[in-house]
């Protein structure tokens, strides 16, 4: 109070301050664009996977595709390098719910452990039916083009490639390579049954082809974990 008037003195710099209630937070520009090519990816591959499970395969057109996604053809190859890496990423998303298992299921320990860990995420995942979702991805496969079959190759060594990286990083008492070993054989071997499956079934799924299936996949994990050395029942 101003003593010889009674009135208020107002203090013109605080009256013109920004009242904290009313300053709003900007979005960094560089953020904002993250946040648009984030989107703008993941609108590409939702649209791939739409396109893979409605009909089809892997001949779905880049015109096709953007329309489907709502985005500019320009976008698509600003996050891709191709359809086929289109395809390929749709498809390892799929195959990653083996990788979601494995880190549901995770406990630290030994190295037998880790064999378990990773053999437990194998049974715990519908292998068949995300197989099925790569065999219409890439319709089929046929020794006049090699592509589906690099496309699924190229799948399962990002999937293995991830998985291992996981192992590793969770059970760091262990040797790196490993991990690396440990996830490799079983990956691989799961892509070598998923190839003798596959010409059994072709790719169908009913309650024959899964009973195939679990027994190709025990037949796999039994034969890693024991190894080949012979079994020897008596001595002497």
């Amino acid at each position: 109070m101003d003593e010889g008037q009674g009135r208020a003195c107002i203090c013109t710099s605080c009256n013109d301050a920004p009242n904290v209630a009313t300053v709003k937070y900007v979005e960094p520009p560089t953020d904002r664009r993250a946040a648009l090519k984030a989107r703008h990816r993941r609108a590409i591959l939702d649209a791939a996977h739409a396109l893979i499970s409605e009909g089809g395969a892997v001949r779905f057109s880049v015109d096709q595709l953007a329309e489907r996604a709502d985005v500019s053809r320009r976008t698509i190859f600003n996050h891709f390098a191709s359809i086929d890496d289109v395809v390929t990423t749709a498809c390892t998303e799929a195959l990653g719910v083996v990788i979601e298992n494995f880190l549901a299921s995770f406990a630290k320990g030994s190295r037998a452990s880790m064999f378990d860990d990773v053999a437990g995420a194998l049974r715990a995942t519908d292998v068949p039916g995300v197989v099925a979702f790569l065999w219409r991805a890439l319709g089929g496969f046929h020794a006049g083009d090699p592509r589906p079959r690099q496309i699924f190759q190229a799948t399962f060594s990002r999937t293995t490639d991830e998985l291992a990286r996981e192992l590793a990083e969770r059970h760091p008492e262990q040797d790196r390579l490993e991990a690396e070993l440990l996830v490799s054989s079983l990956m691989h071997g799961t892509e070598v049954i998923v190839n003798h499956w596959l010409t059994a079934t072709a790719a169908a799924l009913d309650d024959e082809s899964r009973a195939l299936w679990w027994h190709l996949l025990d037949r796999l994990i039994e034969r890693i974990r024991t190894g080949y050395q012979e079994r020897s029942d008596h001595v002497g």
